[in-house]
């Protein structure tokens, strides 16, 4: 295990701004996609490419070439960085444009120049303001449509200073963090490596995640602190035995990126004395919105309240705000939402400073907010509106259910309905009917599924919310497993 310090990471940023600058031609502003792994590469160059006046555009290494050259092409990127697994993928995307490929041996000559330059101690030219643009994240937006969100150096700088403003504070220097969530996405990139950076916490950076592995981690490197997400504590919870009691230590346990089911809430506080705080979060907002630590209490199935310095509301469909219990689309506005979709800013706050998320969530009596579902993905049975998350709780409450998907399929009568995708519990002999029996003690009849499915994994992306794309392919009859 390699370590380094923060004073010698600095060094080798300012080493890396300097000769990136310098060898590459790169001018304030010019993008630089980073299809990186998690690794101490990624660290170094996201921070340089920040340092530098640069534009970090970090892209998920594990994209085929057309989706790759897609993406440079829309970014107008200058200059890619790419590990030995990424190489390849990358000259393909790269192929026959002008955009430069740096590879580990280029990275390392390019910051070894940068370390021997006569400037290589000088502090590189600093971006202007906090509005320069920093980071560029494309995601699907409200659109459904890749799209890259413009985040500044104020939007970033933000959320770590609302986030540190929380009590308890979700990370702090004596912390030792496990930093396996991808950083090529704004969960690990911005609420994990940027507070760790902000608090000068220790990262334990992992490659990939494993369950034995980083439980192996969590106990040898006493680990205080684990951000994570719901299929990294189900791994955990289905390890069995005593594997929950390697958590006991852990100071912070938090989940983001899509909804814990509240009976693995309950199954990783039975095992492990702890309690996971669930938080809500966007890239558009960099992404931390709310969070059960600014509640009075964690309640299961529920996402907290706003960070310090977070507004939230929830309006109806004209734009009113809802009658208490009711659900309303959430509406955010604070100093870390993005500056709308690149290349022009399009369809970002409003003139109030007000940004509608898409996201729908009802606040109980004491302000708590319960996430619904997306308004895209609303299911209309009969005129009825069925959101799927509501019928995901429900189903995943029987004891034999690991992990449930919900999607919405044509319907001759009604229009639409709801067909379930389920994962059984290990050893259990789960039937398909004894998951609609549920169903009816559960949910309202047009609430019901149609249609259960067995199936032995569900489809995830990189930070665990479940690729709901890919279960609709399947509908023409192919086999999930």
């Amino acid at each position: 295990m390699v370590s380094t310090t923060w004073a010698e990471l600095d060094r080798e940023v300012d080493a890396a701004a300097t000769g990136m600058v310098a060898t590459l031609s790169l001018t304030v502003g010019d993008r630089v996609a980073l299809v990186l792994s998690n690794s101490p590469a990624f660290v170094t160059a996201y921070f340089a490419v920040l340092r530098a006046g640069l534009v970090a555009v970090p892209v998920n290494p594990g994209y085929t070439a057309p989706e790759l050259a897609h993406l440079l092409g829309s970014a107008d990127v200058k200059v890619v960085l790419c590990d030995d697994a990424s190489t390849a993928v990358v000259e393909e995307a790269v192929s026959g444009t002008s955009r430069v490929l740096v590879d580990p041996a280029g990275f390392d000559a390019m910051v070894a120049g940068g370390r021997s330059s006569s400037a290589g101690n000088q502090p590189v030219a600093a971006p202007s303001g906090g509005e320069d643009l920093a980071v560029l994240l494309f995601t699907s937006g409200t659109s459904g449509q890749p799209r890259g969100a413009m985040l500044t150096h104020r939007a970033l700088l933000a959320n770590i200073k609302q986030c540190r403003a929380l009590d308890p504070a979700p990370m702090v220097a004596d912390d030792v963090v496990l930093l396996v969530l991808p950083l090529f996405h704004i969960y690990g990139l911005n609420a994990v490596l940027g507070m760790v950076a902000a608090t000068g916490a220790t990262a334990l950076l992992c490659e990939r995640f494993d369950p034995a592995v980083t439980l192996d981690l969590i106990r040898t490197e006493s680990v205080t602190n684990v951000p994570g997400a719901p299929p990294m504590f189900l791994a955990w919870a289905a390890a069995g035995g005593t594997a929950l009691e390697a958590l006991r230590g852990v100071r912070m346990l938090a989940s983001g990126a899509s909804p814990l089911p509240p009976a693995l809430l309950d199954q990783v506080y039975a095992g492990s004395g702890r309690l996971i705080h669930e938080g809500y979060g966007l890239t558009e907002a960099a992404p931390v919105v709310a969070s059960t630590i600014a509640s009075a209490r964690v309640k299961p199935g529920s996402i907290g309240q706003a960070v310090p310095g977070v507004e939230v509301r929830l309006l109806d469909e004209g734009g009113a705000p809802v009658t208490d219990g009711d659900p309303g689309e959430i509406w955010v506005r604070g100093d870390n939402l993005f500056s709308g979709y690149w290349p022009d800013g399009a369809e970002g706050p409003d003139a109030q400073g007000w940004w509608a998320t898409g996201d729908v969530a009802y606040a109980d009596e004491d302000g708590d907010l319960f996430l619904v579902d997306r308004r895209k993905e609303l299911v209309l049975v009969n005129g009825f509106n069925v959101y799927p998350r509501e019928v995901e709780v429900a189903l995943g409450e029987h004891p034999d259910v690991l992990e449930v998907a919900v999607i919405s399929i044509p319907d001759e009568i009604t229009g639409e309905a709801v067909k379930a995708f389920v994962v059984a519990r290990p050893g259990s002999a789960l039937r398909p009917e004894q998951v609609m029996a549920h169903a009816e003690t559960r949910l309202a009849r047009f609430k019901r599924p149609s249609s259960v499915v067995l199936v032995d994994t569900l489809p995830h992306s990189a930070t665990g919310k479940v690729a709901k794309g890919r279960l609709r392919e399947h509908e023409a009859g192919e086999v999930l497993g």
